[in-house]
């Protein structure tokens, strides 16, 4: 497997691309209504979710304070997960334990995925392409293979 390492960075920019992309998508539907209709005009906590989506996706994809952008979102989808998901508020009723305990039953398996997605981000760093590698001339530091 040792072959694959020299497509990590490529393939890290990709998915760190990718994900941040459909994370600013949410916040955009959120602010803007679009793509696809969305809310649009939100207020109090989902202003602030759809901005640090929206801003935050898009820091996040293109490697641009890439830590400290992806700390910021995996707290807000953390909070997320418990002020929505394990409250019950996106089934429409009061959840069950079970629907407490399982993010597959009350519909927060997204926000637990992404949230950990960004803490891995955090730790891992913007990689080698991003703009944070280009303005600060430094390299990531890819785990050595063992």
């Amino acid at each position: 497997m040792n072959s694959l390492n020299r497509f990590a960075d490529p393939v890290y920019c990709i998915m760190r691309l990718i994900v941040g992309l459909m994370f600013a998508c949410h916040g955009g539907q959120k602010l803007l209504g679009f793509p696809g209709g969305g809310h649009g005009g939100v207020a109090g906590l989902m202003l602030v979710g759809g901005i640090i989506e929206l801003v935050g996706g898009l820091m996040i994809a293109f490697g641009f304070l890439t830590r400290l952008a992806a700390f910021i979102s995996a707290g807000e989808m953390a909070v997320a997960y418990f002020m929505v998901h394990a409250a019950g508020k996106a089934i429409g009723h009061a959840p069950s334990p079970t629907e407490q305990f399982f993010p597959i039953l009350n519909k927060g398996e997204l926000a637990v995925v992404l949230c950990w997605l960004f803490l891995f981000m955090v730790f891992y760093g913007p990689g080698r392409w991003s703009i944070d590698s280009a303005i600060f001339k430094s390299k990531a530091v890819v785990p050595a293979a063992t």
